[in-house]
């Protein structure tokens, strides 16, 4: 769980994008003056662990696309060869942000407040956590998480994750 990992609500992408434009792709959340409020949430990619997450709510499977995102920033891809060698690429190496479905938005934002233990305990079982990892570390970031969410749908916004390697 070591990838840099954020997660915050905004108006709209574009909003994201001249956000992480003027930071320098820096995170947005965070810091002495985020751009966004969210949730630092190391290690939890939005395809898996919080596909993982979405999946307890709904009451089924994980299965793979269950989060639908877009691509925010980088919005172009820098001339010449690029690839996963070349460190200059942030295609290859990031940081990323990428927009997440209202799906999953009004997934989490639906979510009981008062299930976050229970929903913590449940995610503590993807593999992707490894042994170790319990429930009742999970739950305030499920929390913080479901919150994050009400706010974004209350507020008519989307969902977004910050991410690099």
């Amino acid at each position: 769980m070591g990838v840099p990992t954020d997660y915050f609500h905004a108006p709209d992408a574009a909003t994201v994008a001249r956000a992480v434009d003027a930071a320098d792709g820096y995170p947005v959340v965070g810091g002495a003056c985020p751009a966004f409020v969210g949730v630092e949430a190391k290690g939890i990619d939005p395809d898996v662990l919080l596909g993982q997450l979405v999946a307890a709510i709904a009451g089924g499977p994980w299965r793979p696309g269950l989060v639908a995102q877009s691509i925010v920033w980088p919005t172009t891809r820098p001339p010449g060869p690029q690839g996963p060698e070349d460190d200059d690429d942030p295609w290859a190496t990031g940081p990323w942000v990428v927009e997440l479905d209202t799906a999953t938005r009004d997934a989490l934002a639906g979510a009981d407040p008062a299930d976050a233990p229970r929903l913590a305990a449940e995610w503590a079982c993807a593999e992707e956590f490894g042994d170790g990892t319990r429930g009742e570390d999970l739950t305030p970031l499920v929390a913080e998480l479901l919150d994050l969410a009400r706010r974004a749908r209350d507020r008519g916004e989307r969902l977004y994750c910050w991410s690099s390697l």
